[in-house]
């Protein structure tokens, strides 16, 4: 727990003597100016002095002085440098508008004027507390948000303010029960948190006993009567300990350690109490020492020491030297039945780390800046880890929701992007223009029509980076296009960009979805050359009544085209229907075989089977097979023009089949891309096919010299409908491409998709 110093040393005439105070802070932090720190007391104290003679009723005025004395001792405990603790000291005179920040930065420069103002902007977050502020949701995460940011940029930031609120929860005891219990919630729920996501143990056990005290007064004093009506005999208990303990280290050889009782803070007692359901007289760890040795290697040794000499408990040994605590704790912990069989904890680590556990990111803060590496390094680490408060839920609730969001680690797939205001905005690592502008404010989203990042036009699918100022171009009327939904365009990347699309959708009309979503579908089964499929058992096949309901569920972005073939898929694949066969993908890779379970042909068993090559079958389409000499069967789709003459001349050896159940391998499709001519048309196409992973056999370009059109026949290997479907999408959004469609047999194409 951080000691509560002397009272300042003071004057004859009561006034502090700065001077000595400040002669006694050079000890501790080793001041680069004293003599700054001095004048920067003499102004604090003069301003304060002045305007407690034009206030005289105001009580607080004169504490103030004091105040940002008692926060610069709490910081120099933690080590922190001379601008910080010149910070400190006016801080509350800043904030109590004695003074401006444009004095203090003329007096005190730029350095100390920016952390104060950091402070000020942190103190946003008690206006939360207030119920009747009137603050809506978006100015809740927005404060929250410019706290952190802020807190980021410079670390002593946080610092000051965590000692300023300690300051202030150790003088509220003389205030109302309202304001002591309103400050030791903010305290309780943001502050304790911070510290001990920043490893500073010291002030985190301050925080959480003070708040403890005001916020549920009776147990605070239960458990603290218990424990002084056992201080006597825990302090001869804890003695014997450290001279059994000191034996054994003196015995081993160990020069150089420390032995030291621990008092168990008087929250850590309570909750351990609520969690375990059990009483005081239950909680061991009351008992507890902390021994303190220069290497790693002598935790170890002192370990065996301990287990050695006392018997070890089970389940009551921790490891955080192997493997930290995430906010970079290091330590052993174990648990053995001590003298006279009782329960006692006993804590091994370096003075190293329990320098660390005590100080946190501030034992390396001395270090930033100069050549000790072996420093420096665990101080990024600290840094970065402290980046992490700001990754919880996306949408940031009542205050307790933030001090959950200190406390629970979250995977770290953020971004941080900046308005053009500055405001910062968190959000998901995949985001894209379109979930920024619906991150903002839904109507952002619903009239976005571009976008700038940095300055520069990017497209609507361009991937957001950390740092990037993002500015939306907005229509004055409008909504979103149906095209934001699809997966396969890279539009919207985030669930609560696409689910504000479709409720968008929702809200039109139901016959304006339903003829957009018949379109829509009816567009992809043209491309995709899929003809014939019964539209009432599709609905129902995704669980729609109606085929309209299904058209309507999809205008409205509740259902994707994908969905749709994918349950077909599903239904049609498995029955002996052969007219309700959707169509998938089928010919399998060149010279490769296809499985043997791939086509089942009904009624003569399993044979041999290999794809027409005048009609390229795909699974799904509906097929037809032909006994061949020699070869098997043949399996051609049921509106190819040569099982057809087939059909008449040799009806005895067409035979029925159907797809099995093997759908592993890769299948070979033509397509056709009909586009305006251009330099790179056909390195971008095989651009998106090679980023979509599909194998290219064969290409084919013709251009058109008098209407400069060009068609681009392509044979290609995917492994299913969904590819193919997402492929048309990619290439569709290419510059000058008019249409892309599969081909029938014979490299014909009679529908032509839009």
């Amino acid at each position: 727990m951080v000691k509560v110093r002397e009272d300042q040393p003071l004057l004859a005439d009561g006034r502090v003597d700065i001077p000595a105070w400040v002669e006694h802070l050079n000890q501790e932090v080793r001041l680069s100016d004293p003599s700054e720190l001095r004048r920067a007391c003499e102004f604090a104290e003069q301003i304060t002095r002045d305007a407690a003679k034009r206030y005289p009723a105001w009580r607080e005025v004169g504490s103030n002085f004091r105040a940002g004395l008692e926060i610069a001792d709490i910081l120099s405990e933690l080590h922190l440098d001379q601008p910080t603790l010149v910070a400190a000291v006016l801080y509350r005179c800043v904030r109590k508008e004695l003074t401006s920040l444009d004095e203090v930065e003329r007096l005190f420069g730029t350095e100390v004027a920016g952390l104060i103002d950091g402070v000020l902007k942190m103190a946003a977050i008690s206006q939360l507390q207030a119920p009747q502020s009137g603050l809506s949701q978006h100015n809740q995460q927005e404060n929250l948000r410019k706290m952190l940011v802020t807190m980021i940029d410079d670390v002593r930031v946080a610092l000051i303010k965590i000692a300023e609120r300690t300051t202030m929860l150790r003088q509220v005891r003389n205030d109302s029960r309202e304001k002591c219990q309103r400050v030791a919630r903010e305290v309780f729920d943001i502050y304790a948190p911070l510290a001990h996501r920043l490893g500073i143990g010291q002030i985190k056990w301050e925080l959480e006993d003070l708040s403890f005290r005001y916020l549920h007064e009776a147990e605070y004093k239960a458990i603290a009567k218990q424990l002084a009506e056992k201080r006597l005999d825990r302090d001869h208990y804890i003695g014997e300990v450290k001279s059994t303990i000191t034996g054994l280290l003196e015995a081993q050889g160990i020069a150089r350690y420390q032995v030291d009782g621990r008092a168990k803070h008087i929250y850590s007692i309570w909750r351990k109490m609520k969690r375990k359901r059990i009483d005081f007289s239950q909680v061991y760890d009351v008992r507890a020492v902390r021994v303190l040795v220069p290497e790693v290697a002598d935790c170890y040794t002192v370990l065996g020491l301990i287990h050695s000499r006392w018997h070890h408990v089970p389940n009551e040994f921790d490891d955080y030297i192997a493997n930290p605590k995430r906010n970079g704790y290091q330590s052993l912990h174990t648990a053995v039945l001590g003298p006279d069989h009782k329960v006692l904890e006993i804590q091994i680590r370096t003075f190293a780390m329990h320098e660390d556990a005590e100080l946190g990111v501030c034992a390396h803060w001395r270090y930033k800046g100069t050549d000790v590496d072996s420093r420096s390094s665990g101080y990024e680490q600290k840094i970065a880890w402290l980046r992490q408060v700001l990754e919880w839920q996306e949408e940031v609730g009542e205050i307790n929701d933030l001090s959950e969001g200190l406390q629970v680690d979250i995977a770290p797939d953020r971004i941080y992007v900046f308005t053009p205001d500055g405001h910062v905005i968190d959000m998901p690592k995949v985001s894209t223009p379109i979930d920024f502008a619906y991150r903002v404010h839904t109507e952002i989203g619903h009239r976005c029509r571009g976008a700038k990042v940095d300055g520069r036009i990017v497209p609507l699918t361009y991937r957001l980076k950390t740092g990037q100022q993002v500015e939306i171009l907005t229509a004055t009327q409008g909504g979103p296009s149906r095209d934001w939904l699809n997966p396969g365009l890279g539009y919207a990347k985030t669930s609560r960009a696409r689910a504000k699309i479709q409720a968008w959708f929702k809200q039109q009309a139901r016959g304006q979805n339903l003829e957009e979503g018949k379109a829509l579908l009816e567009r992809e089964f043209r491309r995709l050359d899929l003809d014939g499929l019964d539209r009432e058992r599709l609905a129902q096949a995704v669980n729609y009544p109606t085929p309209d309901d299904m058209y309507a569920a999809i205008g409205a972005g509740d259902l994707r085209v994908g969905q749709v073939l994918s349950q077909a898929q599903q239904l049609f694949g498995d029955t002996d229907d052969q007219e309700q066969l959707d169509r998938l993908l089928t010919r399998s890779r060149r010279g490769a075989k296809e499985p043997q379970d791939a086509i089942t042909v009904l009624g003569v068993g399993n044979l041999k089977t290999q794809m027409a090559n005048c009609c390229h079958p795909v699974p799904g389409d509906q097929i037809v097979g032909f006994i061949t000499h020699g070869r098997g069967v043949t399996v051609h789709r049921e509106d190819c023009p040569n099982i057809l003459q087939l059909r008449l001349d040799e009806p005895s050896r067409i035979v029925h089949v159907e797809w099995g159940s093997s759908q592993a391998s890769v299948y070979a499709v033509d397509i056709e891309v009909l586009a305006w001519d251009r330099t790179g048309l056909l390195r971008d196409v095989i651009g998106v096919l090679s980023t979509e992973k599909a194998n290219v056999l064969a290409v084919n370009t013709q251009t058109d010299r008098e209407d400069n059109l060009a068609r681009l026949r392509i044979t290609l290997e995917v492994s299913g409908l969904e590819l193919l479907g997402r492929i048309f999408n990619r290439i569709q959004q290419l510059a000058n491409v008019m249409d892309v469609r599969r081909l029938r047999q014979g490299g014909k194409q009679e529908n032509v998709a839009g």
